[in-house]
């Protein structure tokens, strides 16, 4: 089992410029090492000869268990494994239905190579290390057997050969740890304490338990989270879903029916999430939890012009807003260097920061800058506010750096002739030229002065520097329409209608941003809707051709593109063109395990795909509730949502019928009014207090 620890990074503190991923320089996440358990035949039972049967091997999305099952030889074998949040250790029990099956030795390797030191005692496995940067590493695996024995452990050159040998037993737990001595903290300079005793803390305290206490209180933790929100349509046909997963995958692919495994994508998603960004810990980078290499594409880093913002497009949204939390703590921890990285960058007398695309740990900024990336971190800053209404998270977190990151914006944007304001030097990712006033940058700083504004008016402060920001805002360059119909995406009217690049930056404004919307601004939404035709291949010479999944063609199938394409279709009521991009994604850019590939694996489109398929069933970014925006007619008959959240503090739960609501509940922790948009229908209601 390849095993990863979120703060094993090589590369250099604070690093401000290229792209270097290796030992030094900007760096990279990088692998922490394998746990391999390797079993020997029963030589004296029938199983040594028998072939296995009935083999099923499963992951349960609400209690995050991965469960194999087999028979061999008339023994049922069993085999669990978790990570355990609350006691910040992997679990993996073997268990055989008959006594005296399960023989054979565990190792434990560093992918750190010989940098590592393995040794190998009665207890178990350990290896420690240094990496060229100074970070110190380790891991450790114990074990505890039910029947047979623990065989005295031998060691090799270097524990090369480092082996612990179990034989006969009826069942097998093993307990695995790893740590490195990072700290989110730019003034210790990064590093804190050794890793090494606080593992071993965690395992004593784990081996203490018994195995049933260690899996509820996980089950507890993680199924409070995955529970939370639910969604469910249609009926997936039993024979369908009988099959393994690649198989039902190779069948929605071509054209079948499979509501179920839609509904799979969405809850996986969530698991993904809850598994690899937690309170306390880092926030989601470019592969999650699950790169498996040294040298990962693009570093597996913390990429700011979409990847690590779509990685939490679904924190909020489908209640899980406290694993947003390790993102706004980055931004907290890395605001410092930038600060520094900015100044050396923009001047030293520069107010406030932003960063370059690429992000590290270690307050690394690589690669080209990414002058807007600061009011696209400030958006979920404040969207945190937005959904929880925590007043003291407002006041004490979000309104200090929002109302900083403005400052930056403040002195940074240029005025025309004409008195309007326009972002200079400004690049639509990663299409095009630098110039003044790309449309994305004129949205994002739009939507960092809207979220001010809001964070402002809700704690009543600093009502000059309102009146400031609402006239920057006022005089912003406008989005426009061009020649023919679509929103442009820079200041002169030269798109393309035969233009399919990945990227779709200019339409930030209908999402995620919420400065277009088919009931606010209809002409910017229509003009918006021909663009995104455009980029899907459906507009200029195939503007009378079909829009299908199979006609979004070439650089746009990308792991991240149908998310975002999803969440957009959603945003402009197109429930339909919504769930083509959700087949395109299972279709092409899904492995059989439903890791989303860029290529490679990335797990942006995994996480995305989640916040996309909620904005299909509510929306709330204008200031009313609306349930069922953008329904697909296969969705339509019958289905429910339970515990999906709008801003404002609600919680929603809704069923309908034949794409009409049938009945619903909003709830908020004290009864207020709502506008609420319903079955077409826009009224004002009451929400439920929750108890």
């Amino acid at each position: 089992m390849q095993f990863n620890e979120q703060s094993l990074w090589s590369g250099d503190n604070n690093w401000d410029g290229d792209y270097k991923t290796g030992d030094h320089g900007f760096g990279s996440y990088r692998n922490f090492g394998e746990l391999g358990v390797h079993f020997e035949p029963p030589v004296q039972h029938s199983d040594a000869v028998s072939a296995a049967s009935d083999y099923k091997r499963s992951l349960d999305l609400l209690t995050g268990i991965y469960h194999l099952t087999f028979h061999q030889g008339g023994t049922l074998y069993k085999r669990e494994a978790f990570a355990s949040h609350p006691d910040q250790v992997m679990v993996f029990r073997y268990t055989a239905s008959k006594k005296g099956r399960l023989s054979g030795h565990i190792t434990l390797w560093s992918a750190q190579g010989a940098r590592a030191k393995i040794n190998a005692a009665a207890d178990g496995l350990t290896f420690t290390g240094i990496m060229p940067n100074q970070l110190k590493y380790a891991a450790k695996a114990v074990i505890k057997t039910v029947g047979g024995q623990v065989i005295k452990p031998t060691t090799g050159s270097n524990g090369a050969d480092s082996v612990l040998r179990f034989k006969d037993c009826q069942s097998i737990t093993i307990y695995l740890d790893a740590r490195t001595n990072y700290k989110p903290d730019y003034t210790a300079g990064w590093r804190g304490a050794d890793p090494l005793p606080v593992i071993e803390k965690e395992l004593h305290a784990a081996r203490e338990k018994t195995y049933s206490q260690l899996r509820t209180a996980h089950i507890k933790d993680f199924s409070a989270l995955a529970a939370d929100a639910r969604i469910q349509f249609g009926q997936t046909a039993p024979a369908v879903l009988a099959l393994p997963t690649d198989k039902r995958k190779e069948k929605y692919a071509a054209g079948g029916q499979d509501p179920d495994l839609e509904q799979l994508v969405f809850q996986y998603g969530r698991y993904l999430l809850i598994s690899c960004s937690r309170p306390g810990g880092l926030p989601a980078n470019l592969q999650g939890l699950w790169n498996n290499s040294n040298t990962p594409a693009w570093a597996s880093d913390y990429h700011n012009n979409i990847n690590i913002q779509m990685n939490y497009w679904g924190a909020e949204s489908t209640g899980l807003s406290a694993c947003q939390i390790p993102l706004i703590d980055f931004i907290l921890a890395q605001a410092e260097p930038c600060r520094i990285a900015t100044r050396k960058a923009f001047g030293v007398k520069t107010r406030g920061w932003t960063a370059r695309t690429s992000q590290s740990i270690f307050g690394g900024n690589g690669w080209e800058w990414n002058i807007p990336s600061s009011a696209w971190y400030a958006q979920h800053v404040y969207e945190h506010w937005a959904f929880t209404m925590d007043k003291t998270y407002l006041k004490d977190t979000a309104y200090p750096m929002v109302k900083e990151i403005c400052n930056f914006w403040e002195d940074r944007l240029k005025e025309r002739p004409d008195g309007l304001l326009v972002v200079p030097n400004g690049w639509s990712p990663e299409h095009g030229p630098r110039e003044d006033g790309v449309m994305m940058d004129q949205q994002l700083v739009w939507d960092l002065f809207q979220n001010y504004l809001d964070m402002a008016r809700a704690l009543n402060i600093d009502k000059d520097y309102q009146i400031k920001i609402a006239d920057m805002q006022r005089r912003l360059a406008p989005n426009k329409i061009g020649s023919w119909g679509q929103l442009q995406e820079w200041q002169e009217d030269k798109d393309d209608p035969n233009d399919q690049h990945r990227h779709t930056s200019h339409l930030f404004a209908v999402y995620p941003g919420r400065q277009i919307s088919p009931t606010k601004t209809p002409k910017l939404a229509k003009a918006a809707i021909i663009s995104l035709r455009s980029r899907s291949g459906n507009y200029g010479k195939n503007k009378n051709t079909k829009f299908t999944v199979e006609s979004t063609i070439g650089d746009s199938r990308r792991s991240w593109t149908w998310p975002w394409r999803c969440a957009l279709w959603a945003r402009l009521g197109d429930g339909n063109k919504a769930g083509i991009m959700i087949r395109g994604l299972l279709k092409y850019n899904m492995f059989d395990n439903l890791f989303a590939t860029h290529p490679p694996f990335q797990i942006d489109g995994n996480l995305g795909i989640t916040g996309a398929m909620a904005e299909m069933l509510l929306q709330s970014q204008t200031g009313e509730i609306n349930l069922l925006p953008a329904l697909p007619d296969s969705w339509k008959p019958a289905g429910y949502f339970i515990g999906l959240k709008a801003r404002g503090g609600f919680t929603v739960d809704c069923t309908w019928k034949n794409g009409k609501v049938t009945h619903y509940k909003i709830y908020a922790k004290n009864s207020q009014k709502v506008k609420l948009r319903i079955n077409g229908k826009l009224q004002e209601i009451m929400s439920i207090a929750q108890k």
